[in-house]
């Protein structure tokens, strides 16, 4: 007879149903696969009166948590309610009654990874959060465990299902950004306040994570450099296009002479990079390290059922360690204890970039701008105009070569102050493959 192992859930929406229709369903399964029977002994929620599809017993439901926070007889709590309160209590409070986590809580990681790891260590339990970046993307285990041996310098994502699908749409149906946006909320991709996911909060929290068990470096999330994509326009979408590349929601992380960058913002993709071609609601996670060189990541990013499959993953691999007798085979802690410490600013960033200016059609107006940039010592790459019969404004593209990110503001702070200039400045970075 195999041991049983029970489980207790916080948090019944649509990834906790699913992580519950699992264990409901898949029982004989995972026993055959883990080497213990893994129970599901009680599930908590404020309200269950949501529809899902699966029926959970009566005596199974609880809207107190401490029935499951309390119960001896739960080895494994799953925090799936989100936020940083009451989430953070609950898993402590887990914790130090010996239970093991499993959670999929990004927005609480991001903030309190380290000392999360730090209570998890002290507990002797386990603390597993697969389900926390990329949904069903095994982009946890992969870099606590697959490349363990691997000096990272590059760590390179699309992790934001909301915001790819929005350009993906620009781009294949030529619509506006929000004509893009409604089609993702009308599919269910967008929450009815998209905010946090546009905006690069999301991607953020999820960078942090990564960057934490990647570089091992717990970064505040106000250390992480932001910008969304609502002031891409159609226009940007095609001069991308027409100059061999694509643009695409980047959270970067990146070790270079000692120094991390962390950054989230819309780039120029060329069209043969690797992650160019994760479209709609995919995300991918591309990650170059010094013994596996490049390998990228790539699956559903959201949704109840990748999501919900990576939690039971995690329920599993604890489930495994506590019939082996074992804990702590991946102490979390040491992720937070090694690596650079330096933060690179983002002035002293240095990227090649795409300047779409809005300027009166007159003569002199592209010696002046090339005036401008040269003064602050950015070199021009190539100049990109299209006739426009009879228009007084239009649209001119500059290339860069390679530029100080403090160097381009500076410059554009003088220019869209300037007459000529009609609208505000788009400028987007390109990142360009590791050279070696």
């Amino acid at each position: 007879m195999s041991e049983k192992i029970h489980v207790g859930i916080i948090g019944f929406g649509t990834v906790g149903s699913g992580v519950a229709k699992a264990l409901l369903e898949k029982g004989r399964l995972l026993e055959a696969r883990i080497g213990a029977r893994v129970v599901l002994r009680r599930v908590c929620d404020r309200d269950f009166r949501r529809r899902h599809d699966v029926r959970l017993p009566a005596g199974m439901i609880t809207t107190d948590p401490s029935k499951i926070l309390q119960d001896p007889d739960i080895d494994i709590v799953v925090e799936l309610i989100g936020g940083l309160e009451p989430a953070k209590t609950f898993i402590l409070e887990a914790l130090r009654r010996g239970k093991h986590v499993v959670t999929a809580n990004k927005a609480l990681l991001a903030h309190a990874g380290s000392e999360l790891f730090r209570a998890s260590t002290r507990a002797k339990t386990d603390l597993y959060f697969e389900a926390s970046v990329g949904g069903g993307i095994p982009i946890i285990k992969a870099l606590r465990e697959g490349l363990i041996a691997n000096r990272l310098d590059t760590i390179l994502g699309i992790i934001n299902g909301t915001s790819n699908y929005v350009l993906t749409q620009m781009r294949e149906h030529r619509l506006s950004f929000h004509e893009a946006l409604l089609e993702a909320k009308h599919h269910g991709y967008a929450e009815r306040n998209p905010s946090l996911d546009i905006n690069g909060n999301d991607a953020a929290h999820k960078l942090a994570i990564l960057t934490l068990l990647g570089f091992g470096v717990q970064v505040r999330l106000e250390d992480i450099h932001m910008e969304g994509i609502s002031n891409i326009s159609q226009a940007d979408i095609q001069y991308a296009d027409e100059l061999g590349y694509c643009i695409k929601p980047l959270a970067i992380a990146k070790e270079e002479d000692g120094e991390l960058e962390v950054r989230v913002h819309p780039a120029l993709l060329a069209k043969t990079h690797l992650l160019a071609n994760v479209n709609g609601v995919y995300n991918a996670i591309y990650v170059h390290g010094d013994m596996v060189g490049s390998q990228l990541f790539y699956g559903r990013g959201a949704g109840q059922n990748p999501a919900a499959s990576s939690v039971v993953s995690d329920i599993a691999d604890v489930a495994r360690n506590i019939a082996a007798g074992v804990s702590q085979r991946i102490p979390l802690d040491r992720h937070a204890s090694h690596g650079v410490r330096r933060l690179r600013r983002m002035g002293n960033v240095e990227t090649r970039y795409y300047l779409r200016f809005m300027v009166t059609d007159k003569p002199g107006v592209l010696a002046r701008l090339a005036g401008v940039l040269g003064r602050h010592h950015i070199s021009i790459a190539s100049v990109h105009q299209k006739e426009r019969a009879a228009a007084r404004i239009v649209p001119v593209v500059i290339m860069t070569h390679e530029a100080k990110e403090s160097h381009v503001h500076a410059a554009l702070q003088i220019i869209d102050r300037s007459g000529f200039v009609k609208h505000p400045t788009v400028a987007l970075r390109t990142e360009a493959p590791r050279a070696k």
